[in-house]
């Protein structure tokens, strides 16, 4: 199994590093082509408006719309912002890959920035985090298929699909690695029930 980190903008190499605790194989995407050779991919935090702009100079807007049929995302932060289906106080384009409506910059400017404990409930199991927010969205609503993960203060701020993890902090900024660890069990049930094609060398 091989985990994608966005690496166009943002704090990807703090997601990887919490791969490399986890022993997951891992690679910078900048790419497509490097992503056609992930099991999944997490797209990290950053400015939210440059991380779309980026993505469509890099030809990954498309790619990574393609990848999400068939492989896990996890977004954080900006991240979350640009796999969700509706942005309520922005006009700009989004994968649309989970259905929630998200507000940008939420809890204000970088001085709103915290820190507080929050529970989050995966597989049945609660579990105590500590989560950092940084101008961190929010999300307003969910649709159908979409379960709450966890809330702080009666916000939601992380769900799921089947195929897409969001959350509205920054779960890499701690040293606790529970919800990469459930990031990449959503990886490994996804390849369960969908595994790669073996590749053919294609005689010279």
């Amino acid at each position: 199994m091989k985990i994608g980190v966005l690496a166009v903008q943002g704090d990807f190499s703090l997601h990887r590093k919490m791969l490399d605790a986890l022993s997951i194989e891992n690679v910078a995407v900048r790419t497509p082509q490097e992503l056609a050779e992930c099991d999944g991919l997490i797209l990290p935090g950053g400015e939210s408006t440059t991380f779309y702009k980026l993505l469509e100079q890099n030809g990954l807007f498309s790619a990574i719309r393609e990848f999400a049929r068939e492989h896990v995302i996890f977004g954080t932060c900006a991240g979350l912002i640009t796999v969700a289906r509706h942005l309520v106080n922005s006009k700009q384009p989004t994968l649309d890959l989970i259905d929630i409506s998200v507000e940008r910059n939420a809890y204000g400017r970088q001085i709103a920035s915290f820190i507080d404990d929050i529970e989050v409930c995966l597989n049945g199991h609660t579990y105590n985090f500590e989560a950092v927010f940084i101008r961190a969205p929010l999300i307003r609503s969910v649709g159908a298929g979409v379960s709450v993960l966890s809330r702080h203060r009666d916000e939601i701020v992380m769900a799921e699909n089947e195929r897409v993890l969001a959350a509205t902090f920054h779960p890499e900024l701690t040293d606790n690695t529970l919800i990469h660890r459930y990031f990449v069990s959503k990886v490994e049930r996804a390849l369960a029930s969908n595994p790669p094609q073996k590749k053919i060398s294609m005689p010279a």
